[in-house]
């Protein structure tokens, strides 16, 4: 199975890490970014995703796993956006800071880097692969 990986981001005073974890499956909704809807629209049933607190903590926290595909935001007044469904996977034993990666040379092209503003990203499976490693989930 060819996956893919991503990287979404909340404020965790809205929807934090814990808030996923004690829901188990939730949907990922209120994105109103054409870019970010279009990396949603492509997410498949089994990509992986970074779960990222903005703004306070500005650090991937956990690993999440897309369990239904693009589908209409039941929030977007308008009807042009979407949500895509995630499971809760597993922590972060040591949560890796924006700083962290900032400092990291071969993380230095992500998405989360490159488009701060960005709220649904992708990851390249060399990033994948860095940020596991410096998260020590591997």
């Amino acid at each position: 199975m060819l996956r893919n990986y991503w990287l979404v981001k909340s404020e965790p005073y809205k929807w934090s890490w814990d808030d996923h974890v004690k829901k188990g499956v939730e949907h990922w909704d209120g994105v109103r970014n054409y870019q970010a809807s279009n990396n949603m629209k492509a997410m498949k049933i089994g990509d992986q995703s970074f779960f990222y607190h903005s703004n306070e903590g500005k650090e991937i926290v956990g690993i999440m796993e897309v369990v239904k595909e693009y589908y209409p935001d039941h929030t977007d007044p308008k009807e042009r956006f979407g949500m895509v469904d995630f499971k809760a996977i597993k922590p972060f034993k040591k949560p890796v800071t924006l700083a962290t990666i900032k400092e990291t040379k071969s993380l230095a092209g992500m998405a989360l880097v490159k488009q701060m503003r960005l709220s649904v990203g992708p990851v390249s499976k060399k990033e994948w692969d860095i940020i596991l490693k410096m998260g020590e989930t591997k």
